[in-house]
């Protein structure tokens, strides 16, 4: 018998992690896999970004840092949220983390009581639900449709509310829809969470400045619900740092000091010279991030016009992130060599043994009729990789 916990056996794995291992995996066998699955950026962390992290080491900021993050950090996050968002937060507001997913279970883990339910809208970041399930809480969906680029609406937010609803789980631009909430949007929502004084909102804007119809717009700019907004955001997308794991929570003080409490308990605190980095991404030169951001527009348009010339599949075209979630229902019941495609859990793994190329199934984000497909890769392997898409999908029958 394996005398593993109830909440971690009842915890399921990330699938875009096992996606991404099953590519290595066959990568390490010597075939030329294609990897669409992981949410990375193929960019190196800017040079201006990775010097100050080497001169943190070299001068010993290698000791334990404050649970909250350093005071440098903590206020260049502050002036990040007033210069770009023109949003007032306190140092004392904001926690510093070992990545977003970290600051997004602190925040779950510090709000949400056994039974409390927690509205998601699908399709969802696979973490999501495994937090709340984690934090003991219960899971709520709410399905945004394709035809509306997978939003939902104010009204089926106020219908998913009941005594028990603790939080509301928001993510724009979207994983893995590449879907962006408008101003006009948020402010219906938020008068939603205006008539209903104890619910919270959580707002992932890690994919901020991956933005392909402009300024950013942050639920948390109406006032109104101000006192019960969480923003999670952090360095790993924006600024090619995957790898350095620093996320960031903003929220009403005294969430913040549970935050840190719990975080005092589990981690002490994100690693120093990764910090260090994390201050000059925020603070330097951000051309950086514009010059990346021009390649990820051009990548969409790449991806989108080879996806058009490809039968069977409905698109979305993203607004945001570095995604494409593509609907596949038409291909289910097909097959190939007595291989049916039933679901797109099928779908992706004929598509990795049969196409090598790497991709997420919708069932993990909680959209079993669609697939994720990363363009956080090269032009060369876009053009490829759709090459064998087109060729994999034109066999099945």
């Amino acid at each position: 018998m394996n005398p593993v916990s109830k909440r971690i056996a009842n915890l399921s794995p990330s699938a875009t992690m096992a996606m991404n291992q099953a590519t290595k995996d066959l990568k390490a066998k010597g075939v030329d896999v294609i990897n669409l699955s992981v949410g990375e950026p193929d960019f190196n962390t800017p040079d201006h970004i990775k010097a100050a992290g080497m001169k943190a080491i070299e001068e010993n900021v290698s000791f334990y840092p404050p649970a909250p993050g350093f005071p440098e950090l903590r206020k260049a996050i502050a002036n990040k949220f007033k210069r770009e968002n023109n949003l007032d937060y306190k140092p004392e507001e904001i926690v510093v983390s070992v990545g977003a997913k970290n600051s997004l279970a602190n925040v779950l883990l510090c709000l949400i009581d056994p039974d409390d339910e927690v509205i998601i809208p699908t399709p969802y970041w696979v973490t999501y639900a495994e937090l709340v399930k984690l934090a003991e809480g219960t899971n709520v969906f709410i399905r945004g449709a394709i035809g509306n680029d997978f939003k939902v609406t104010a009204k089926q937010i106020e219908e998913a509310i009941t005594p028990k609803t603790k939080a509301l789980l928001l993510c724009s631009p979207s994983n893995p829809s590449g879907s962006f909430y408008s101003k006009e949007e948020l402010a219906e929502i938020a008068a939603v969470l205006e008539r209903n004084p104890r619910v919270f909102v959580v707002t992932d804007e890690i994919y901020e400045h991956i933005n392909f119809v402009g300024k950013h717009e942050s639920i948390g700019q109406f006032e109104s619900i101000r006192d019960r907004v969480v923003i999670i955001n952090g360095v790993s997308k924006a600024y090619a740092m995957t790898g350095w794991r620093i996320g960031y929570s903003a929220s009403p003080e005294w969430l913040a000091k549970a935050c840190i409490k719990l975080q005092g308990q589990l981690i002490t605190g994100a690693t120093t010279n990764a910090q260090i980095a994390a201050i000059e991404a925020l603070n330097g030169d951000q051309s950086c991030v514009r010059e990346m951001l021009v390649a990820f527009k051009r990548r969409k348009k790449l991806i989108i016009d080879l996806l058009k010339d490809i039968p069977g599949l409905e698109l979305s075209v993203p607004e945001g992130a570095f995604y494409v979630f593509p609907k596949i229902d038409s291909y289910f019941g097909k097959s190939y060599k007595g291989r049916t495609i039933h679901s797109s859990n099928d779908f992706c793994m004929y598509l990795l043994e049969e196409a090598h190329i790497g991709t997420v199934p919708g069932e993990a984000f909680g959209e079993p009729t669609c697939f994720r497909i990363s363009f956080a890769t090269s032009d060369d392997k876009i053009i490829e990789a759709m090459k064998r898409l087109k060729d994999a999908l034109a066999r099945l029958n």
